[in-house]
């Protein structure tokens, strides 16, 4: 069975939507942990009422070297980290110890509207700011460029006239949650 760590930084609700899925026996993994980096996140609540240990690593105390903070809480418990709105870039040794083992689930079909910066509404604000029909999610493995690892899946959608960034947001969050678990789900089965 596929051992998760999940990484969040904010309410969690790929999280949820993953334990969910795992709960309905859609999914043969386990969520052995839930770190986040923002010791205000909502998803830790999420974690803790399903009973899954749960650690904050503040990026304000460990800034960029929250990645060896994350090897030291994960060593050898984990077979895959999912990257769920975490906002801290992982630098350094953990990309080498879990290469292909981390994937971030990212509001845009890369290569458009990502690297550093590139996050939540923003994405979405830029999106409809550049006249693009088209928008989705794309599930890719972390590398150290950030969001230019391997692409796993993408997932895409039409944009109507009447779209706001938030309204945006929600409907892309929808193909989030299916690009995450199909992701999973044939990196648990050893498809990918």
């Amino acid at each position: 069975m596929l051992r998760i760590a999940f990484l969040i930084s904010g309410t969690g609700t790929n999280l949820q939507y993953i334990i969910n899925k795992i709960n309905e026996k859609e999914l043969n993994c386990v969520i052995k942990m839930v770190i986040s980096d923002n010791p205000k996140a909502i998803g830790l609540t999420k974690a803790n009422l399903q009973g899954i240990p749960s650690y904050v690593l503040d990026k304000n105390t460990y800034g960029e070297n929250i990645g060896d903070e994350i090897i030291k809480v994960i060593k050898d418990k984990v077979d895959l980290i999912v990257l769920g709105g975490f906002l801290s870039i992982l630098k350094g040794e953990i990309l080498d110890i879990y290469k292909n083992k981390i994937i971030n689930i990212h509001p845009s079909l890369i290569p458009k509207f990502c690297g550093k910066g590139m996050y939540g509404i923003k994405v979405h604000e830029a999106v409809l700011n550049s006249g693009d029909t088209i928008t989705g999610c794309t599930l890719h493995f972390v590398s150290p460029d950030v969001d230019m690892g391997t692409i796993i899946l993408q997932k895409s959608l039409n944009i109507t006239g009447e779209e706001s960034p938030k309204t945006l947001q929600e409907k892309v969050l929808k193909e989030e949650h299916r690009c995450l678990l199909e992701g999973i789900r044939l990196i648990s089965e050893g498809k990918v």
